[in-house]
């Protein structure tokens, strides 16, 4: 849907604060530590002393592996933001071109901004998609396969999702018709309601 075409609805801005939504990151990782490592233990680990079990998780065992973890969230975050870029863009009219990518340089926040209204129902699947693909789905292959580094993997991206989260449960209450476009600099939105 064009700018031009939103004449007939009201605007309502819905934004997060960054800072805000750092703290809830570091809070959320606990239950999500919780709910993610607790089945892995049970399946994996049960036979191991549990204190043993967390030792060997978080252990690093080498300099490389450091390395190598580093360059995992850095590739990691930008497949974020472009899992964002590629889910909107299939609600919009122009397609990739609707989606902006860039860094929030007050907070070094990298974001995607799409240009189109969207519908909530489309703007939600966007917002959520990331933390699905790179948090639901590798803690369901963790739990399969045993494998730790998996686990720390789908740990870290559902908790790097926080900001996503804040966002949609500032709008998941709105009518499904209703409109959301991205602020182009800030981290929230805009709710176009159509007018009674």
């Amino acid at each position: 849907m064009e700018m031009e075409s939103l004449s007939g609805y009201v605007k309502e801005e819905r934004f997060i604060d960054l800072y805000k939504a750092n703290i809830f990151a570091l809070f959320l990782f606990i239950p999500i530590i919780l709910l993610y490592t607790l089945p892995f233990y049970l399946i994996w680990g049960r036979n191991e002393n549990p204190f043993v079990f967390i030792k060997n998780m978080l252990e690093i065992t080498s300099l490389s592996s450091a390395l190598l973890g580093v360059l995992i969230v850095v590739i990691g975050v930008m497949v974020h933001e472009l899992i964002h870029g590629i889910t909107w863009s299939c609600y919009t009219k122009k397609g990739f071109r609707s989606i902006k990518f860039g860094v929030l340089l007050k907070m070094l926040t990298p974001y995607c901004h799409c240009r189109e209204p969207l519908r909530v129902r489309q703007y939600i699947i966007g917002a959520l998609m990331p933390s699905i693909i790179l948090g639901i789905i590798p803690i369901i292959y963790a739990w399969y396969s045993g494998n730790i580094h998996i686990l720390l993997f789908a740990i870290f991206f559902t908790v790097s999702a926080a900001g996503d989260f804040m966002i949609v449960h500032l709008i998941w209450r709105e009518d499904m018709r209703s409109l959301v476009l991205d602020h182009p600099s800030e981290a929230g939105c805009f709710i176009y309601k159509k007018e009674d």
